[in-house]
């Protein structure tokens, strides 16, 4: 594994300094976090289980509850093919640095969360490219998909639910994939890191059930709306774990068992906490949609198809770069610019948070947009 001048994480250059201090956050592809007292009257944890748990390290794959937890919810009978990570993000880099050798292609959508693309493109790959095109308001095109795949082809990587668009494939669309990869020969990387929030159709399925070379990858942070506890994991060929062990042993080596042991009663208990975050995000799905409804004529929305994330056109905006600084600046609402996934024309919206805070959010965003329209027409 050799990174070759890694390009830098745009989305998080843009979060770091304003995450934290920002009034009315709209930006984010979370949900708002609990505390650890909800967390423990929701699913009846008693403290003193976590008082006895020493501060030893973890497995290097994970404590075996926890791998069993995520296994039986996510890929039953499978635990030897499940690893545990600090979040997606670290699975992804171990996965694909395993995986990848300079020269290999790999097929990225764009846009895209960049890790998906990045860390190939460090490691000397190729990467060829699956556009979701604006004009078909991101809705995924396997026609394209098909025309960039060639022998060279190692993988293709994708997230559904999509970041930042929100769309996603329908049960023929999937199943059309799963197929091309079988008959290509080539890995399937699949972040599904928003599969349980699904909007208007059941969730997809898991793909590793069908796929002996399909990897995917999901993390607590997203759907369940725990990001503090950094628990992630792949889901990965046998035969390819212990490569990602090895790096992991220049990394991070394990998990924290408070971590882990938290996260295994969260994932034998899921519903408890998936099913008030579904209806809280559809809420708010509503809530964005009216909003985009009443402002058609300066925001040009695809409908999200799940996650918590949306991705607008901000009519008569060239630089949403220079737009999201002033409106944080300015009103304190913080949202994410286009050119973070190579959009300069769009922003990304998140909608996972206190409803309140969404609400007023996207009204003073609305608002900038008019002001902004109304001095171009005045020059």
């Amino acid at each position: 594994m050799t990174l070759h001048g890694i390009a830098p994480a745009l989305l998080e250059d843009w979060l770091r300094e304003r995450y934290f201090s920002a009034r009315y956050d709209i930006s984010s592809s979370g949900l708002a976090p609990c505390t650890l007292g909800e967390l423990r009257e929701t699913l009846g944890i008693d403290s003193s289980e976590l008082d006895a748990i020493p501060f030893r390290d973890s497995p290097s794959t994970g404590s075996a509850r926890l791998r069993e937890a995520i296994a039986g919810r996510y890929a039953p009978g499978r635990a030897d093919r499940v690893m545990a990570t600090h979040g997606a993000s670290e699975s992804l880099f171990l996965a694909i640095s395993a995986l990848v050798r300079p020269g290999d292609e790999i097929i990225t959508l764009r846009p895209v969360y960049q890790s998906l693309s990045s860390i190939a493109e460090a490691l000397g790959a190729r990467l060829r490219i699956w556009e979701l095109r604006a004009s078909d308001d991101f809705v995924p095109d396997l026609d394209l998909l098909r025309a960039r795949l060639t022998p060279r082809t190692r993988a293709i990587v994708v997230n559904f639910p999509h970041n930042p668009t929100g769309a996603t494939l329908t049960r023929g669309q999937y199943d059309a994939l799963l197929d091309l990869v079988e008959e290509h020969g080539c890995h399937l990387l699949w972040d599904g890191s928003f599969a349980e929030l699904s909007h208007d159709a059941d969730p997809l399925p898991e793909p590793t059930d069908r796929l002996a070379r399909a990897l995917s990858f999901s993390t607590l942070s997203k759907s369940y709306g725990l990001p503090g506890l950094r628990v992630g994991w792949c889901i990965a060929p046998p035969d390819l774990i212990p490569d990602m062990v090895r790096l992991r042993d220049y990394l991070t080596i394990s998990t924290s068992p408070h971590s882990e042991h938290l996260g295994a009663v969260v994932l034998e208990q899921a519903e408890k906490v998936l099913s008030p975050h579904r209806a809280h995000v559809a809420g708010n799905r509503r809530l964005l949609l009216e909003w985009a409804q009443r402002h058609r004529d300066v925001i040009g929305l695809p409908v999200p198809r799940g996650g918590v994330t949306a991705f607008p056109e901000l009519t008569g905006v060239p630089d949403t770069t220079a737009f999201c600084h002033d409106l944080e600046a300015d009103d304190g609402v913080l949202v994410v610019p286009g050119d973070c996934f190579g959009h300069p024309r769009r922003v990304r919206v998140g909608f996972g948070g206190p409803a309140d805070e969404l609400a007023a959010g996207l009204d003073l965003l609305a608002a900038r947009v008019r002001a902004v329209r109304a001095a171009e027409v005045g020059t």
